[in-house]
């Protein structure tokens, strides 16, 4: 019976066990950190609650029962091949469709703000992430037919594996199916509508009514509003609240765009080794690069939420209100809203007669006692 060597058993495990350890955490954690604060409940949100859900099921029905193979035989029958392959490929394809959600829910909201403001609610995009889960569903049955078990029978012992039913040549349509519905056609839509999103972040005016962004989740944006509303005809807090709702879609965009490289770059050697292997005869089998496109699809599952904490504050936060570290909780209430308020009350006490000065000088101290 062939062995997998002992230095590939011992890589393997070592990898697999920490990044769907780390993956596993960090996008149950995604979910968690929405479904307990309201205020992160957005469009764009729900599309990344979506991916992490896709990514905890590609870790947990891809990376996990990889560790069988790699120390023996396949273990877990027949209807854990089927159960298991079916998984795997919804869970992928799952999470190819909501990165492609998630884009065009960016492109509208920064290339038409106006229109955004109908299309881009909370209710329509879980109609959305439930319609990707229902049709990927469904197109994923087929592999509850195209896979099964079988025996191998050697002198030392008997080997089982999870693979083909049919001949590997009637498999080629659907891989090359798989890789232009879930790969190469979501990439080449996200480049195009990235690349037009970038026109209007960087290089161009904002359209009317992108300040207006409903589907935005920054803090600052939301404080930056908040004292633009609160003290209209002061062009200074207005320009003040268009800077922050600007740079907060930026950075928003900015974190789905490396979140796209990063789909683009560690799905790339799984899909050219299908594509190349679909063309050789024998097939391109070596044991370290299949471990390496392997790690890789693990690493893209696990990755998403590092990337969140990394490059959003909301996030961030969440994560570490989450975990019960509040060493680096924003201002309090008091101190965001006190000079506001001052300012408010200073306006006020100026058209007051002389008899009011000194309740306004009480004022004046209680408000500097508080910042």
């Amino acid at each position: 019976m062939p062995r997998t060597p002992l230095a590939v058993q011992v890589v393997t495990i070592a990898l697999v066990l920490l990044i769907c350890g780390v993956g596993i955490v960090g996008n149950a954690m995604v979910v968690l950190v929405v479904a307990r604060n309201r205020h992160m409940v957005t469009p764009t949100n729900c599309y990344l609650v979506s991916l992490a859900a896709a990514d905890l099921l590609v870790l947990l029905a891809a990376g996990l029962p990889n560790l069988s193979d790699a120390v023996a035989s396949w273990v877990f029958g027949h209807a854990g091949c089927l159960c298991i392959t079916y998984l795997q490929y919804l869970g992928i394809n799952t999470s190819t469709g909501s990165l492609t959600a998630f884009t065009v829910e960016r492109y509208l909201a920064i290339c038409h703000p106006m229109r955004a403001q109908s299309l881009c609610t909370v209710a329509r995009a879980k109609r959305i992430i439930a319609c990707v889960w229902l049709g990927t569903a469904a197109y994923c049955v087929m592999w509850l037919f195209l896979v099964d078990t079988s025996e191998v029978t050697f002198a030392d012992g008997v080997r089982v594996e999870c693979g083909y039913r049919v001949s590997r040549q009637l498999y080629l349509p659907i891989y090359f199916l798989d890789f232009a519905l879930f790969y190469a056609l979501p990439l080449g839509l996200a480049t195009v509508l990235y690349t037009l999103m970038a026109r209007i972040l960087f290089l161009g005016p904002l359209p009317r009514g992108a300040a207006a962004d409903p589907t935005s989740s920054s803090i600052h944006q939301g404080r930056s509003l908040h004292l633009s509303s609160a003290s209209q005809g002061s062009g200074r807090f207005s320009c003040r609240g268009n800077r922050g709702a600007l740079g907060s879609r930026k950075q928003v965009t900015k974190m789905l765009v490396v979140v796209i490289i990063l789909f683009a770059l560690l799905w790339m050697p799984y899909r050219t080794l299908v594509v190349v292997n679909s063309l050789l005869n024998p097939p391109y089998l070596n044991l370290w690069f299949l471990l390496f496109c392997r790690i890789c699809i693990y690493l893209n599952s696990a990755v998403n939420p590092i990337i969140y904490s990394l490059m959003s504050q909301k996030f961030r936060m969440a994560f570490q209100k989450l975990c019960r570290c509040r060493t680096a909780l924003p201002e309090t209430p008091s101190q965001c809203t006190t000079p506001v308020y001052y300012s408010v009350m200073k306006d006020c006490s100026l058209n007051n007669s002389d008899s009011n000065t000194n309740q306004y000088n009480s004022i004046l101290d209680l408000g500097r006692r508080a910042v």
